[in-house]
């Protein structure tokens, strides 16, 4: 299965890439995996939030495929503890799902032809984190249920 982060921006704090990275590399040991990011939308001071939500939208749309199974990181989605995490990922490997998809919003969330597109939602937190905090914050889950699913020693608990 490959699993597609899509995220919107480039992640501009050195700290955060270093750790984004580190995970990735971790993660290719039990996945295909691979980040996408979509390009800022230039001119956004003068841009009504509601605009750059739906140009982002669709330069969303645009990278997804008909099979498949994408999820968007929202607050308002399903939240988890990382054990049930680690059985939904499992689940959707016995399904045989070809391409599991996450997406990282910009600042302003996402538009609506993007929620109609997607009806599943994950949450990390009932908290707020900035939209480039959550891409480590997931990449870091990612792997802990993967490591959950492996028996190893990185997951404490439950």
């Amino acid at each position: 299965m490959k699993i597609l982060l899509i995220v919107v921006g480039k992640t501009d704090q050195q700290w955060l890439t270093e750790g984004i990275s580190q995970y990735v590399d971790r993660l290719s040991h039990y996945s295909q995996f691979e980040m996408q990011v979509i390009p800022d939308i230039r001119n956004t001071r003068s841009m009504e939030a509601q605009v750059q939500k739906v140009r982002e939208g669709e330069q969303i749309l645009k990278l997804l495929q008909p099979s498949d199974d994408v999820w968007l990181l929202d607050d308002k989605g399903r939240e988890m503890t990382s054990p049930e995490m680690a059985r939904w990922l499992e689940k959707r490997m016995a399904q045989s799902t070809k391409r599991l998809v996450f997406i990282i919003g910009g600042p302003y969330g996402f538009s609506p032809d993007v929620y109609d597109r997607v009806p599943g939602r994950l949450s990390l937190s009932r908290m707020t984190f900035s939209h480039q905090m959550v891409r480590l914050i997931f990449v870091e889950q990612l792997y802990r249920a993967f490591s959950i699913l492996n028996n190893l020693p990185y997951h404490h608990g439950d």
